[in-house]
């Protein structure tokens, strides 16, 4: 009886908790338009005692799931439960994990929703890093599953499965034969974390929305790489509260919490000229040298920024689902401005934009460069690949903008205004 009563309260508990927006972004989920209240009040927001005692109930909610799972407890009636059938084909997958054509979408369905924590933990061991960092395996799953936890399910696209899908694209990086022959187990460690949590308790919504509301995480971070800097300090807080690498030196854990915050802040797309124009004179100069440390770091970022924005260069299949689901994002975030008189932001307005038009510009001025640059670096069957489906996915929604506009030459300008120096620059093979 006495376990009964606990469950049953840990059950009401965990429903109260769930009605509450998880993260520091904001609390109420329970209407879509209401997410984004708290960051409307402009200068007004403050962040009360009943909010701290929100983020503790949030991190007794992550403990009590964690603590269920390494118990082997289900919560009664739970949907949590796997057949063998789909536990099956979920490891079947996970051989073949360093394919191009991995399909996350299935894998997500075949683990339940569970994508990033069985494949991240699949590529720990598989690269031997609980091995060689002498990791405790409790603590692995438990940062892994609150990682998974704080990322947004209700995101149509910056969510848990994205975080998967980038860093299998990683896992895939890691294997190129320039990279797998240089790479330490550091190198490996700090590259699929960084992949894992590089969006770490996104909100949905872009960082001129989060300016232009007066957000406290702009104000905290001085309107510079907003986004991209809360993601790195919310991994650097899991990762302390696991106490996953509690048995390394503090010097060590400062080092790494570092260099992740280096990768993950690489994925700052409004930051992409400087860094593809340090690859690009690296390249011209043939200067990279592998064995250098900091050479091997500047690569990951690249590596990251690749996996990052790599579903134009998945196959087709794959590809247009991720289109449909970040457009869905892009217009979701419009309508909530035009509700509130925002200014719709640039590729937010399902009234003049479409995911041809927004998928055309963005395969042009942003991931053409980059891969052509990343093919000149490392000319590999899969970079080849990479290439290939981009341009018949490039070409698929030309297609489509054909049937929809009578016109091939419509290309969606706003990327142009992004940053010029990068955008006329055509990807280099040679």
């Amino acid at each position: 009886m006495g376990i009964a009563l606990i469950w049953c309260l840990a059950l009401i508990l965990i429903k109260w908790i769930t009605s509450k927006r998880r993260g520091a972004i904001s609390y109420d989920s329970s209407d879509q338009t209401a997410l984004y209240i708290r960051m409307l009040a402009n200068s007004e927001i403050e962040v009360s005692v009943s909010a701290r005692n929100v983020r503790r109930l949030l991190s007794f909610q992550r403990y009590l799931r964690s603590s269920r799972f390494f118990r082997g407890i289900t919560v009664p009636n739970s949907s949590n439960i796997l057949d063998d059938d789909y536990n099956g084909q979920a490891k079947c997958m996970l051989e073949k994990v360093g394919n191009w054509n991995f399909d996350i979408f299935l894998f997500d369905r075949l683990t339940n929703g569970n994508s990033l924590v069985s494949l991240t933990f699949h590529l720990f061991n598989l690269h031997g890093l609980i091995e060689h960092f002498q990791l405790d395996t409790m603590k692995l799953r438990r940062f892994l599953v609150m990682v998974q936890e704080d990322y947004h399910s209700q995101n149509p696209y910056h969510n848990a499965v994205h975080a998967a899908d980038v860093t299998q694209a990683m896992h895939c990086y890691l294997k190129e034969p320039k990279l797998s022959e240089s790479l330490t187990p550091w190198d490996v460690l700090l590259s699929l974390i960084a992949a894992a949590t590089h969006d770490l308790d996104h909100p949905g919504v872009n960082q001129p929305f989060l300016i232009k509301t007066n957000h406290y995480l702009a104000t905290l971070y001085k309107n510079t790489s907003v986004l991209e800097n809360h993601h790195w300090r919310s991994a650097v807080g899991l990762l302390r509260e696991s106490g996953l690498f509690a048995h390394m030196s503090l010097e060590n854990r400062q080092l790494m919490e570092s260099q992740i915050g280096d990768l993950i802040l690489a994925t700052d797309i409004s930051q992409q000229n400087e860094y593809l124009s340090m690859f690009r004179s690296h390249l011209d100069r043939g200067d990279l040298c592998l064995e250098n440390a900091n050479h091997r770091h500047f690569i990951l970022q690249m590596a990251l920024k690749c996996a990052d924005i790599c579903n134009p260069c998945r196959t087709w299949e794959l590809s247009k689902q991720w289109s449909e689901k970040v457009t869905e994002e892009f217009f979701h975030q419009g309508d909530i401005e035009k509700k509130y008189h925002l200014g719709v932001s640039p590729l937010c307005d399902r009234q003049t934009e479409t995911i041809a038009n927004i998928q055309i510009g963005f395969m042009t001025y942003l991931v053409e460069p980059l891969f052509g640059e990343w093919a000149r670096f490392s000319n590999t069957r899969l970079s080849q690949t990479m290439l290939g489906h981009l341009g018949l996915n490039k070409a698929s929604w030309k297609g489509v903008q054909r049937e929809q506009s009578g016109s091939a030459d419509d290309v969606d300008p706003t990327f142009e205004e992004m940053d010029s120096d990068i955008l006329p620059q055509e990807p280099r093979l040679s």
